[in-house]
């Protein structure tokens, strides 16, 4: 029986780290990676509104210079992010036909779903809205974005069994982590029959550079394959998936990633056996053990992002990161609307209410010191 993405190579080129020179997109470099990628056989290309300049850079790099026909051109509406009601967000549709000029998108998602956005899609009536833009031909398959728990993802799904696929963070690292839940979030999505495209398969890049022991782990199985590609061929092995996401930045990681997927085969049982063999020497490291269960959350008095803070310096631990670890902290405790660490007054009731046991206090006291937290 076909099914969607079919005929769609299990590699993606995801357009939110495209090359920079001289602080804008570097088209020429752009337009490299697109000729490369194409004359390997791929053609899914995943941009978003929300991803500055990247829709115009795709323009310019593919839609200009190939048909439309040699291309699957994919991207998303943020319908959150200053939208004031549904014009606005139809809006966003607009401009993003105009700043690609693609003529249609093959594959349109509701950009991140989750938590405090969802509510939007549905108030402003996008989901009528894109059956009926995709009925007009502008849009050829309907699905979503998705970060948050398996058990928001059910209820959506539910709601919208409209939705055609969905787009998840999967990597090894994430599979059983408390805060992601890779493993059940895309086993509801197969649950209800949705097959998935796979984002962060290398974890923002951090797969490509694994903690130490890792690393030697990966190399002893297979010299000449990099620390990415594992990562890569990993989420790619799984069932019922489109495509797997890569935001390659330079012409080298496209040639990387190129030369292990064009002839791409599913990991072998003793190949998944080293994934497990890695994933369990990251659990090794003493990270800090938050479940994320947020019980500190609703008790602490100054509405500080406890999980987050206490997630991001558990990447840091496990990576060695500073920037991507800092940067955590604007997504799992900005965006989320939470205080940061350094507003802690060292209460306490958030350790009173922590079945882990945490010493709460000094881990946030830990992580603005480690991480430069600090109230803007």
């Amino acid at each position: 029986m076909a099914y969607l993405g079919e005929n769609i190579k299990k590699l993606g080129f995801g357009l939110m780290r495209l090359p920079v020179k001289d602080g804008a997109i570097d088209i020429a470099e752009t337009s490299e990676m697109t000729d490369m990628f194409l004359a390997d056989g791929f053609t899914y290309f995943d941009t978003a509104w929300a991803y500055p300049g990247s829709e115009d850079a795709i323009r310019q790099a593919l839609v200009m210079r190939y048909p439309r026909e040699k291309y699957v051109l994919a991207t998303k509406n943020a319908a959150w992010l200053k939208c004031r009601n549904k014009k606005d967000a139809v809006m966003q549709f607009e401009t993003s036909l105009r700043q690609t000029q693609a003529g249609y998108f093959d594959f349109y998602l509701l950009h991140n779903l989750g938590e405090s956005r969802t509510h939007f899609f549905d108030d402003f009536g996008l989901w009528d809205w894109a059956l009926e833009t995709k009925e007009r031909g502008l849009i050829k398959h309907l699905g979503f974005s998705f970060h948050s728990t398996p058990e928001e993802l059910e209820n959506i799904l539910t709601a919208h069994p409209e939705a055609e696929f969905v787009q998840l963070q999967i990597n090894y690292a994430d599979w059983e982590n408390p805060l992601v839940r890779s493993r059940e979030c895309y086993e509801t999505a197969r649950r209800h029959g949705k097959p998935v495209v796979i984002m962060e398969p290398v974890r923002g890049g951090m797969l490509a550079s694994p903690p130490p022991a890792v690393a030697e782990i990966l190399k002893a199985a297979d010299p000449d394959m990099s620390a990415a590609s594992w990562a890569i061929r990993y989420a790619a092995s799984l069932d019922g998936i489109i495509t797997v996401l890569s935001g390659m930045s330079n012409s080298a990681q496209m040639a990387d990633n190129l030369s292990y997927m064009k002839n791409f085969k599913k990991l072998s049982d003793e190949q998944l056996a080293v994934i497990e063999r890695a994933r369990e020497e990251i659990k090794k490291i003493p990270v800090i053990p938050c479940t994320s269960c947020n019980y500190c959350a609703k008790v602490c008095p100054m509405n500080i992002g406890v999980s987050g803070t206490l997630n991001a310096m558990n990447d840091y631990i496990l990576f060695n990161n500073l920037p991507y670890a800092k940067s955590q902290i604007d997504w799992l405790v900005d965006s989320h609307g939470k205080a940061r660490a350094d507003k802690c007054i060292k209460c306490g009731k958030c350790e009173q209410a922590c079945p882990q046991h945490i010493r709460i206090r000094e881990e946030l006291a830990r992580a603005v010191g480690t991480l430069g937290i600090k109230t803007e």
